[in-house]
């Protein structure tokens, strides 16, 4: 396996646990879960932001990693998937890091405050973002 596609699978997995406990956090309501001292988890996650349709945020976010990795897993696996994977990565992870730089605006202008979780959900989006963009533009190339 090359070195960007063991970045994207170890990204992807980090964003998945990421979402994960987000979700927790959420769903138990429990404040303590936060990091106390490094940013403002409990206000961003229980803004009117962190819900959309009354499902968690952190759900969508898990959803997304989740068929992320599916589609990581399968692109090798399934002839019918192979020749779209790159496309379909593109498309999931340009989505998400256009909502990611939404939520990331509303922490920041309307929230007034920080989650670091949510940060690193952003992060891993990016990631898997710009590894997307190196799929299309060097579909053979893998090298670095």
């Amino acid at each position: 396996m090359r070195l960007w596609t063991r970045v994207a699978w170890l990204t992807a997995v980090i964003g998945l646990l990421d979402s994960i406990y987000l979700t927790i956090l959420k769903l138990s309501n429990n404040k303590s879960l936060c990091i106390q001292g490094v940013g403002d988890c409990w206000s961003v996650n229980t803004s009117i932001y962190s819900e959309i349709f009354g499902i968690p945020i952190a759900i969508l976010g898990a959803g997304a990693y989740g068929f992320i990795l599916i589609l990581l897993w399968a692109e090798h696996r399934t002839l019918l998937i192979h020749p779209y994977a790159g496309f379909i990565l593109f498309g999931v992870t340009l989505i998400g890091i256009i909502y990611s730089a939404y939520l990331t605006y509303l922490e920041i202008a309307v929230i007034k405050a920080i989650c670091p979780f949510c940060v690193v959900s952003a992060v891993a989006m990016l990631i898997l973002f710009i590894y997307s963009v190196k799929r299309l533009v060097e579909p053979s190339g893998d090298e670095s």
